[in-house]
């Protein structure tokens, strides 16, 4: 880390949860996000201020007139483009001692075996339950964490899920396959700050999770009623029968005790 660096970082550095340890963590890390319309516009620009390394932005569409309303990372001048383009000058603009790989397409299995062996934390930042599914599994399969969230009208949540780790639950475990034909924001709507609150939650279980600080969202799901400004936190546990996580577990080799 340079001078100017040290600088950039400073009043995290000045943490002493963080320090330069917890920095340098950020400086060498990788996180693939995935989705870069209202929760991944404030995940992606929190992440890169905050100096991880590499961001893998993920997001097929392209800017449209009706996303400017909550996608605050593009502009009104990215209309037409790429959101990963979009994304990435932004951030280059923001912090350019952020190395971002844009990708712009559907992910389907094996892009998730070709990329995930290569970041350390997954980001979800979808809008809709097959691609949730879909991003699940391959997390379990590949054993790293994910950062869940989700918004809508004025309600929104976020969890973490540590595939292979003793006791913690997947997203299938807390949502079946009777809710994949759930509702979007473009059917019900969605008010614009509800996303930037979820996604800096999001971004800040993210940075948790690669420094090694505090205690995540693992095994809760923490719920925003926005209108009454209330948060509440359900628990929850894995679910033995699983489809997705409940076959890692079984598969896992015995406790010898001594």
């Amino acid at each position: 880390m340079d001078d100017q660096m040290l600088l950039r970082y400073s009043r995290q550095i000045l943490l002493p949860e963080i320090d330069i340890e917890g920095q340098n963590k950020l400086i060498e890390s990788s996180v693939l996000l995935i989705g870069l319309g209202g929760l991944g516009s404030p995940i992606a620009m929190y992440l890169a201020s905050a100096g991880v390394g590499r961001l893998v932005l993920v997001d097929h569409d392209h800017v449209e007139l009706s996303n400017l309303q909550r996608q605050i990372v593009h502009g009104t001048a990215d209309l037409k483009r790429p959101k990963v383009e979009s994304a990435r000058d932004r951030i280059a603009a923001l912090n350019p001692h952020t190395r971002v790989e844009p990708v712009a397409r559907r992910l389907e299995q094996a892009d998730f075996d070709q990329l995930l062996p290569g970041v350390d934390v997954v980001v979800d930042a979808t809008d809709n339950f097959e691609t949730r599914f879909l991003i699940n599994r391959a997390c379990a399969r590949h054993g790293k964490p994910l950062v869940s969230g989700a918004a809508i009208r004025f309600e929104g949540q976020v969890t973490v899920f540590h595939p292979g780790t003793e006791g913690s639950p997947c997203y299938r475990c807390l949502f079946n396959d009777d809710q994949a034909g759930g509702q979007t924001c473009a059917q019900t709507g969605v008010v614009a700050p509800l996303l930037g609150i979820i996604g800096s939650v999001q971004a800040m279980e993210t940075l948790k999770v690669l420094m090694g600080l505090g205690t995540d969202l693992t095994g809760r799901l923490l719920l925003l009623d926005a209108l009454e400004m209330e948060w509440h936190t359900m628990k929850f546990r894995r679910d033995p029968r699983c489809p997705v996580c409940g076959p890692l577990v079984a598969a896992a080799p015995a406790a010898v005790a001594g």
